[in-house]
Parts: C-alpha cells; sequence; structure tokens
C-alpha cells in the first residue's frame, strides 16, 4: 500500500516499525571527485535509538482529538528511506500513557503536530469505512451484467480495446451505476452522521432495542440511526405517502407482498 501510493505520486502519513532503519545524507565530497558514482546514502541509523537523546526533544499539547491537558515530548527528524528512494520526515512521539511510536510522513512541509493530528484522524475515517460497508452496505454492489463474458478465476482482466462499441458502453454504464450506488451510501452515511447530531433524541426514542449503557452527550452510532429509521418507516409511508414526495415515490415502486411494513403503508 505504501509503494503503490508513493509510485502515484501521492503523500502519506503512517506508522514506522520501531525496528525501522533509515540513512542519513551522505557526507559532501571535498577536493577532486573520486571514482565512481557518488554515495546515495550516507550513515545508517535506527530509529529507536533516537529516543536516547532526550535533550533533543521538545514538549507540546497532544493534538489528538479527544486529548486535553496533555503534554508529549516529540522529535522530528528527516532522513532518507530506501522504500521511498528519498527524504522523509520521522517524528518520534512520547506519550505519557500510550508509549513510545514511530511515525513517518513524506510530506517535508508539514510539522511534526501536524502529522500527530493526521494520524490520529485516521482511526476515525477507517471507522467510518467499516460502518459503510457492514451497517449501510455502501460497498455490496457486485459488478457484474448480463452481456458481459465469464472469465475463469485468476484468468486476467477485460480487454475492452478489442470488444466492441456498444459492449464497451454497457461496461461504462455499468461502473457509473456502481459510482452511484457507492456515492448514494456516502450521502446515506451523511444523513445519518446529521440525524445522530441534531436530533439524537428521537432517534434515542424510536430505537426500540436494548444497549447496556447509553451515555447522555453522546451521539447514537450508525447502527442504532438505522434502527431507528427502520422502525418508524412503516408509519412514515402511511402517514406521508399522500403528502410527502419521497414517500409516495417509495410506496408506487415498492411491491407490498414482500414486506410487512410497505403492506401496513398501502
Amino acid at each position: 500500500m505504501i509503494k503503490g501510493a508513493l509510485a502515484q505520486g501521492h503523500d502519506l502519513v503512517t506508522r514506522a516499525k520501531s525496528n525501522c532503519v533509515a540513512y542519513h545524507r551522505p557526507p559532501a565530497r571535498r577536493g577532486k571527485p573520486g571514482r565512481g558514482r557518488p554515495k546515495t546514502y550516507g550513515r545508517k541509523q535506527k530509529l529507536s535509538n533516537l529516543f536516547r537523546r532526550s535533550s533533543t526533544f521538545s514538549k507540546i499539547p497532544s493534538p489528538v482529538y479527544d486529548e486535553k491537558n496533555i503534554m508529549i515530548r516529540v522529535r522530528c527528524v528527516d532522513l532518507l528511506w530506501r522504500p521511498a528512494g528519498r527524504l522523509v520526515r520521522f517524528v518520534l512521539v512520547e506519550h505519557p500513557s500510550r508509549g513510545r511510536l514511530i511515525l513517518m510522513c513524506t510530506d517535508l512541509t508539514l510539522e511534526a503536530v501536524d502529522i500527530i493530528r493526521l494520524y490520529g484522524w485516521r482511526f476515525k475515517i477507517e471507522l467510518g469505512f467499516k460502518q459503510a460497508a457492514g451497517v449501510i452496505g455502501a460497498f455490496d454492489y457486485h459488478f457484474w451484467m448480463m452481456d458481459m463474458k465469464p472469465l475463469k478465476r485468476r484468468n486476467g482482466n477485460q480487454y475492452l480495446h478489442r470488444e466492441s462499441d456498444a459492449y464497451r458502453r454497457a461496461v461504462r454504464r455499468k461502473m457509473r451505476a456502481y459510482h452511484v450506488f457507492l456515492f448514494a451510501g456516502v450521502v446515506a452515511q451523511g444523513l445519518m452522521h446529521y440525524l445522530s447530531t441534531c436530533h439524537a433524541d428521537a432517534v434515542w426514542h424510536s430505537f426500540g432495542s436494548w444497549l447496556r449503557t447509553i451515555r447522555k452527550g453522546v451521539a447514537p452510532s450508525e447502527m442504532v440511526v438505522t434502527m431507528a429509521l427502520r422502525n418508524t418507516l412503516s408509519e412514515f409511508l402511511a402517514v406521508c405517502s399522500n403528502s410527502n414526495n419521497f414517500a409516495k415515490f417509495i410506496v408506487e415502486r415498492q411491491d407490498t407482498s414482500r414486506a410487512d411494513f410497505f403492506r401496513k403503508a398501502a
């Protein structure tokens, strides 16, 4: 994943292993150049050994979300990293409760505090993808169409340049349907966040299930919002099918014999 991002020219912020090795810049040549090409890498540096020089660390407030009144020790070093083939900014962090951490970033313009903040948001982004896949089903659409030529497993890709214009148009239409489905799932997830943030009391009132602990002041999750919407869908369709365009659209296009709440709404 790291090499793929670097190959496409993207900057990245990620965590480095404790036994990771980098290199200093090679010393400049003095006098008449000798035989052979100049050195690309200088002295080898094990990153974990950089924690030994405590005088080079500085104390800053933790920029991670939900962390207040916590001071961390930080050191920033630019070293050559062989997989990237260029200078990489390494940020060494000593947290009072989480211990030591080494972050790396290919964007040398970012400060250490910004790199730590970006890495902290990474977990919320991953959780958002997890909810989109597991709760909303935004990635459940499978790329397939009746006219597509079947391929055996591990038999390569479709060579669309060898196919007819009609076949290529059908593939583009299918790809567009996939993108629309994915974007609709992302929009639905955003609407769930809005309901969770701005109408939390109404969501909990319509939840209709049981949780061990409901913390006041904490917004409900996508799963809770999904169950609340499912529990109130039949009432919404039955009451608003004549006045609300969205409810009318759903009722007119659903098979009422396949679901109880559609039979009630009809």
